[in-house]
């Protein structure tokens, strides 16, 4: 057997291998308590976009495509979906002091005006969650609404 032939062996069985080490998933059954849109007014229209161009990675619940079952991709997504997460998390908005809240919606605001999000790397196998410059304004509008209720909570 050539080097190249027992390379190529071991690498198919390497794969092979690692199917079996799949991260958890993200995704909850229901919407949770201390979601943005349990505790802050929203038209069911907003929330639609918000859900489809964001709650993929800025939420408690991901919704997965069939790629998402390979691995390596999986190790992949999950931690994009955790990084995610770690930045701004709308199923655990509440949980937020107004103080970081008001932070994190200042954050999605300039995400959102400079064109970074959604990810263009999300748009290109999500091509519906492209946002309009109307939506983009209809977002922004209304976490700038948001944060103008959020601002007198805080405590310095």
């Amino acid at each position: 057997m050539t080097l190249k032939r027992k390379i190529l062996l071991l690498l198919i069985a390497v794969l092979v291998i690692i199917q079996f080490f799949r991260p958890a998933l993200n995704q909850s059954s229901a919407e949770t308590p201390n979601d943005i849109f349990v505790h802050y007014a929203a038209p069911d229209s907003l929330r639609q976009m918000i859900s489809t161009s964001c709650y993929d990675c800025h939420s408690n619940n991901t919704v997965y495509p069939w790629y998402s079952n390979i691995q390596p991709v999986a190790w992949w997504l999950a931690n994009h979906v955790n990084e995610g997460k770690s930045e701004l998390n709308f199923s655990e908005f509440a949980t937020y002091k107004p103080k970081k809240a008001d932070h994190k919606l200042e954050e999605l605001i300039e995400m959102i005006e400079k064109g970074e999000m959604p990810l263009k790397s999300y748009t290109i196998i999500h091509g519906n969650a492209k946002l309009s410059a109307d939506q983009q304004k209809t977002i922004t509008d209304w976490a700038k609404g948001l944060r103008a209720q959020i601002q007198p909570n805080i405590k310095e």
